[in-house]
């Protein structure tokens, strides 16, 4: 989530390691319609304010650039054109205030100014331009197309970085994370890789190789790993071996339960890659992690959690989810948007693993 923004020769490394092939096989699935009215309906009647921003419930009712991107995802995948007009509009007239062509991130209705945080979120970015991309084909918008190649021309420019080695890597935000920034930089969120857009960017746009960031993300996600489980941290120094980044907690926590989510819904379904976040699966939640010791931080019992691992496994081993996930009643927005995000991919794939 980028209400975590508080704030590279080891990359190159990092590609060089073999990533199995499978796992660089990567098919799009978002489709609109696999979402249901039904669902759509609650969801955003809980979570869309008729200004068009999304609400994230769960933190003083503030919104957000990822909040928006996602929003906008959902509303295509429910193929509500009326709805996705409505968040883009705000999206467009409240966060795109930047001249690089990057969202704010960070809008408070409770602040004057609304903009409490002018840095942007690369994936907030990311979720938004890919929407925009997926909804100007689909309903034939050129203007929304248009917004969605000069959206991504500008995450490509700002925040998709070289490394001495000659690899690449995705910024969490322009402002904060460089090795110029930081003494441990650069710094990056293994969560901020949205493999499904990065695929569908490769095809639209030339002046990034969004292929070698899709890999670099997998390769992150395979070195760093840490503690008993094996699990990756919120935030991750590459400066050297990857290490969790000083100044933030070494967590595996709400940023990073979304990595199996963007790898399983883009195809990327090597059982190395995702082994680590299947533990969970079936049981009576998702575990955070504190990864220096090993406790358990918390347990999230919320079905937009336990979701994830449920659906890593059914996918990885066909083990059915079971059948309260896969009902849906909106709690939370993030949660709830996870849950959204884990049914589509499910209603999409032919046969199901459900």
């Amino acid at each position: 989530m980028t209400l975590r923004l508080l704030a590279a020769s080891a990359l190159a490394l990092m590609i060089g390691l073999a990533v199995p092939a499978q796992a660089q096989t990567q098919t799009a699935t978002a489709t609109a319609g696999t979402i249901s009215v039904e669902d759509w309906t609650a969801y955003k009647a809980k979570f869309l304010d008729p200004s068009g921003r999304i609400i994230d419930t769960a933190n003083g009712n503030i919104s957000h650039s990822e909040g928006q991107g996602y929003g906008l995802i959902l509303a295509f995948l429910a193929n509500s054109v009326a709805d996705f007009d409505q968040i883009w509009t705000f999206t467009k007239t409240e966060l795109l205030l930047r001249d690089d062509g990057l969202a704010v991130w960070r809008w408070d209705p409770n602040k004057t100014p609304h903009v409490t945080d002018a840095n942007n979120a690369s994936d907030g970015d990311i979720l938004i331009a890919y929407a925009l991309s997926l909804a100007g084909e689909t309903w034939q918008r050129p203007d929304l197309t248009s917004a969605a190649q000069s959206m991504i021309a500008a995450i490509g420019k700002h925040v998709v970085v070289g490394t001495p080695g000659g690899s690449i890597t995705l910024l969490p935000g322009v402002t904060g994370f460089k090795s110029t920034e930081r003494e441990d930089g650069p710094v990056v969120n293994p969560s901020y890789w949205v493999f499904e857009a990065m695929t569908r960017f490769a095809t639209r746009d030339k002046a990034t190789d969004w292929k070698a960031l899709s890999r670099s993300g997998q390769a992150l996600v395979q070195t760093a790993r840490f503690g008993d489980r094996q699990l990756p941290a919120e935030w991750v120094s590459i400066k050297q071996s990857p290490v969790p980044a000083e100044g933030f907690p070494a967590e595996f926590s709400y940023n990073a339960i979304r990595i199996p989510l963007y790898m399983v819904r883009a195809g990327i379904t090597d059982r190395n890659l995702l082994r680590p976040f299947m533990a969970d699966a079936g049981g009576p939640g998702l575990s955070l992690v504190e990864l220096k010791s090993g406790a358990v931080s918390a347990t999230l019992s919320d079905p937009g959690y336990r979701i994830i691992p449920s659906l890593v496994a059914c996918v990885v081993d066909k083990k059915p989810l079971p059948q309260d996930l896969l009902r849906f009643t909106p709690t939370d927005y993030y949660p709830s948007t996870l849950q959204l995000l884990a049914l589509s991919y499910l209603r999409n794939i032919p046969g199901g693993c459900a």
